[in-house]
């Protein structure tokens, strides 16, 4: 007999529909979206209606008090994370919840943070993530952290591949760039809690984590962790030449937020993994993840990809069909993904935690490995800030 799993969706923007969509292509569990809440009651039923939905809240704690619903998926501004979930947790609801699981979301001294604020950064940041996590416990509820990377297919073949060659991971470099988000919610510390760093570095550094944790398990019954990190960051679309030129293809009106990150992790082993994250790249969103082995390489171009290549000398040729996500313009060659959401693992995801609440068991990408990367970024806004390297609490 199928499992029935009905779930209410609070927010109803982009990744609000990006989970909407990859519900629907669940197999094996019968999922209902039973709800859906929004800041907006206009955008909500305009989602609702667009998704299938029949319900519509006009807060997320009306939602939450719908005894029929099993799990909510936390589709909200970072700065919400921490207390929806909790509440969400102590009404008896399986949690779904966008990266990052929580942050630091108060207002630099001065318009500008620092050293000091970094270090409160980081404290805040584990110390709201690990109230979230007692809660979770307390109220014995699952926590799924929404981590695509780690279903990605390219990733997942990844993995079986480590499995098979049985080589040690030396040496990880990971991006997600692209020209910048249109969210207003991302450009400020006060409300993302971060910027290129957090936003996208927070996928490309949970892939690194996971794919040493299993590893670890592997090899020696426990998973490899991160000991320290190195950082530098830049607000790099505020450079005086690229503000002086008189057309902006990138986003520019960020407030207090990076835009451009690198990061060298260092593991317990004593490997490495080096991560970029950029809000000023053209050409469309970049996944990729290359892996190093003490006996093979692994290369995981997940977008753009060549599957599909298309060409066109204008512009509105295209103009009625999708090509790929933060895309300047559809004139000339394009990368054309034949399914955006399947290649970066959303479906995946989705039915991973769909079978965790019909059949009680854990997530793949769960509490600890989101625990892990706050650690881990806010560790890095530590060393960007003091110009040393950040040491990780084990």
């Amino acid at each position: 007999m199928t499992k029935k799993v009905n779930v209410g969706i609070i927010g109803s923007g982009f990744s609000a529909a990006l989970h909407a969509e990859a519900y629907k292509k669940a197999v094996g569990v019968d999922v209902c979206l039973r709800a859906v809440a929004g800041n907006s009651r206009e955008r909500a039923e305009s989602f609702a209606r667009e998704h299938g939905i029949a319900k519509v809240y006009g807060s997320y704690k009306e939602l939450l008090a719908d005894g029929e619903i099993d799990a909510v998926d936390l589709c909200i501004p970072n700065v919400m994370h921490a207390q929806v979930a909790i509440d969400a947790a102590n009404a008896g609801k399986h949690i779904i919840c966008e990266k990052p699981i929580t942050g630091y979301f108060g207002a630099p001294a001065g318009g500008e943070a620092d050293a000091a604020y970094a270090r409160t950064a980081l404290a805040a940041a584990l110390r709201s993530t690990d109230e979230i996590l007692s809660a979770v416990r307390a109220n014995n509820v699952k926590f799924m952290y929404a981590e695509n990377w780690i279903y990605a297919p390219a990733i997942a073949k990844a993995k079986r591949l480590l499995k098979t060659g049985g080589g040690s991971i030396l040496d990880i470099r990971a991006e997600e760039s692209h020209s910048g988000s249109h969210a207003r919610a991302s450009k400020r510390l006060e409300t993302a809690g971060g910027g290129s760093l957090l936003i996208l570095g927070s996928h490309p550094i949970a892939a690194a984590i996971h794919l040493k944790h299993v590893e670890g398990r592997l090899k020696y019954g426990e998973p490899i962790r991160v000991r320290s990190v190195v950082a530098d960051l830049a607000p790099i679309t505020k450079s005086p030449a690229y503000q002086a030129e008189k057309r902006h293809w990138m986003v520019t009106d960020w407030v207090n937020v990076e835009t451009w990150a690198s990061v060298i992790m260092t593991f317990t082993d004593g490997t490495k993994a080096v991560i970029f994250a950029s809000f000023a790249m053209l050409g469309g969103i970049r996944n990729t993840m290359d892996i190093y082995t003490s006996n093979s390489v692994i290369k995981c171009n997940m977008t753009p990809n060549d599957g599909i290549m298309v060409y066109a000398p204008s512009a509105d040729i295209f103009a009625g069909e999708y090509i790929a996500e933060k895309l300047e313009t559809k004139a000339g060659w394009n990368y054309a993904s034949s399914d955006e959401d399947w290649i970066r693992g959303y479906p995946q995801e989705m039915q991973d935690f769909m079978e965790c609440v019909a059949e009680d068991r854990e997530p793949v990408s769960d509490g600890q490995l989101a625990k892990e990367v706050i650690e881990v970024i806010y560790s890095a806004y530590v060393s960007h800030h003091t110009g040393a390297r950040a040491d990780i609490a084990q």
